[in-house]
């Protein structure tokens, strides 16, 4: 049946771990066969569908495998290689180089990120109506006056994109705050304390959803269960 079959896109980002967009021009240079045919943008799979790359048989059944990551400062989530910094896939060994990113911290963050080749996993876990509670250590560059944790906290603040509205509790260390937020906009955290007038100069998670970056250090990862 129609419903039971997905998009060859889907199936090729989530095997190859390339995007969508990736997977339709590897389509549209007829790199793709679909039961022996040259495959056609817009074309729906099943099992019984016989998929090749490049002539090279890509099983239908696939082992999904979900990695936390202690991700360094310095490095960006990109899959591709920056000018200006390195990737974290430098660090992962290659055979974990398929998985994809759920969410990204940005270069100057650092801390747990989720890998998976499951895309419905990376959806529940990402998509704003499941709301994940995310967990950060922050540092800014001056102590947080108490008016504007409040503001943040109970009233939110207007950014280009939206109010942005997160709860903030003062850490023991000084100028450290423990932030937690469902959201997951772009800079969110730091484009909201920049517009009270203060800069983050440490950004580090902690937790994402019910996973915890426990005592997994810099650098390293661990296969976890879902």
């Amino acid at each position: 049946m129609e419903e039971s079959k997905i998009r060859l896109n889907k199936f090729l980002a989530e095997r190859l771990g390339v995007s969508r967009r990736e997977a339709d021009e590897m389509i549209s240079s007829h790199q793709v066969s679909v039961d022996g045919r040259p495959a056609i943008l817009g074309d729906r799979i099943d099992k019984a569908s016989k998929v090749c790359y490049n002539d090279k048989i890509i099983p239908f059944e696939t082992e999904y495998l979900y990695l936390a990551f202690h991700k360094p400062v310095g490095y960006v989530c990109s899959r591709r290689s920056q000018k200006t910094a390195p990737t974290i896939y430098e660090i992962l060994p290659k055979k974990y180089h398929k998985l994809k990113t759920v969410g990204r911290l940005d270069k100057d963050s650092s801390g747990l990120i989720l890998l998976t080749n499951d895309g419905d996993f990376a959806f529940q876990m990402t998509h704003p109506k499941f709301r994940k509670t995310k967990v950060y250590e922050v540092e800014l560059d001056k102590p947080l006056e108490p008016l504007h944790q409040q503001m943040i906290s109970d009233y939110g603040v207007m950014l280009d994109d939206g109010l942005s509205r997160f709860k903030v509790i003062k850490d023991e260390k000084p100028n450290s705050y423990i932030v937690s937020l469902t959201e997951g906009r772009n800079r969110q955290i730091r484009r909201t304390f920049a517009a009270l007038g203060y800069k983050v100069v440490k950004l580090h998670r902690t937790t994402f959803g019910k996973y915890e970056l426990g005592d997994l250090t810099v650098g390293k990862y661990d296969i976890i269960k879902v």
